[in-house]
């Protein structure tokens, strides 16, 4: 199976070859991947080296000339790092661009603290507009890029990541999926983290739903899911919490429970591999099917 980010690649070059109003902007990573689709497209393909600040200055630039730009590096530097200019020259400026990541929150451990991006999209919600796609799947991150590209001047954010489900799902953007029906409350499973919730919740009356977008948030899917208990448990590969304010809006005339599960706020000051991470959270099954079961009762 080819990676989400191996995936991007390859979609971004096709659109190149099909849209003339497309533009890549790189800050070194993924350069090489890219290689041939710059020697067909020199003027569209566009490597600014590591200064993230001027990739989203150039993304804004060209928005600005009625391009449609993509732009790609780590989460850590197209959100974080360059904050002010997606801020300034994109949200200030009115106008829109395809802001794809890689790594993750702690796809690459080894990388250390300065590649890992837990608050990208709690970072984001500080900034109005922004669509935020956060796929599990190779499959699913083709079908919203092709979207996001497709879609007009819209602010959009794809995150990508190395962690991913067995499966892809037929998701449509801005829609919640119902994967299981049950009656002891609601579980929210975003993007890669499925698999996991699904084994921690095997044998609990429990509804899962799928989020493959989180921003818009699906207020009225995630009402329909209620069954007899309005109670939910958001399971996020980012911040913990990110989303509670989104689910507590969208139940807020019903007497409800929000438990956010994710990535704490703590500092990370170890390495090790994406699974240990997981665990260390409380993200993998055995840790996720403690907290869940216990909170639902």
């Amino acid at each position: 199976m080819d990676t989400m980010r191996d995936r991007f690649i390859a979609t971004t070059a096709d659109l190149l070859d099909h849209d003339p109003r497309l533009a890549v902007v790189l800050a070194d990573i993924s350069a090489a991947g890219f290689a041939p689709a710059a020697e067909r497209h020199p003027d569209r393909v566009i490597n600014v080296g590591i200064r993230e600040q001027l990739l989203i200055g150039a993304a804004g630039g060209l928005a600005l000339t009625g391009m449609r730009p993509i732009a790609h590096t780590f989460a850590s530097f197209l959100v974080e790092r360059p904050f002010e200019q997606v801020k300034l020259d994109l949200g200030h400026q009115g106008v829109g661009a395809v802001l794809v990541s890689a790594s993750g929150s702690y796809d690459w451990p080894a990388g250390g603290r300065t590649h890992m991006a837990p608050g990208d999209v709690a970072l984001l919600d500080t900034l109005p507009g922004w669509t935020v796609h956060v796929p599990g799947h190779p499959d699913e991150a083709e079908a919203l890029l092709r979207h996001a590209a497709a879609d007009g001047d819209g602010k959009v954010y794809l995150r990508l990541s190395g962690h991913q489900n067995a499966e892809a799902l037929p998701v449509a953007p801005g829609r919640f999926l119902t994967v299981r029906q049950g009656t002891g409350g609601v579980v929210l499973a975003v993007g890669p983290m499925l698999d996991a919730v699904l084994a921690a919740t095997e044998g609990l009356d429990v509804t899962v739903l799928y989020a493959a977008t989180v921003r818009p948030f699906d207020a009225a899917g995630l009402r329909a899911a209620l069954g007899g208990r309005a109670d939910v448990v958001l399971v996020e590969p980012y911040l913990a919490g990110t989303s509670n304010n989104e689910a507590h809006d969208a139940l807020a005339d019903l007497p409800h429970r929000v438990l956010g599960l994710g990535v704490p706020r703590e500092e990370h000051r170890h390495y090790g591999t994406v699974a240990e991470h997981l665990a260390a959270y409380g993200l993998d099954a055995p840790g996720l099917r403690e907290r869940i079961a216990g909170y639902l009762g």
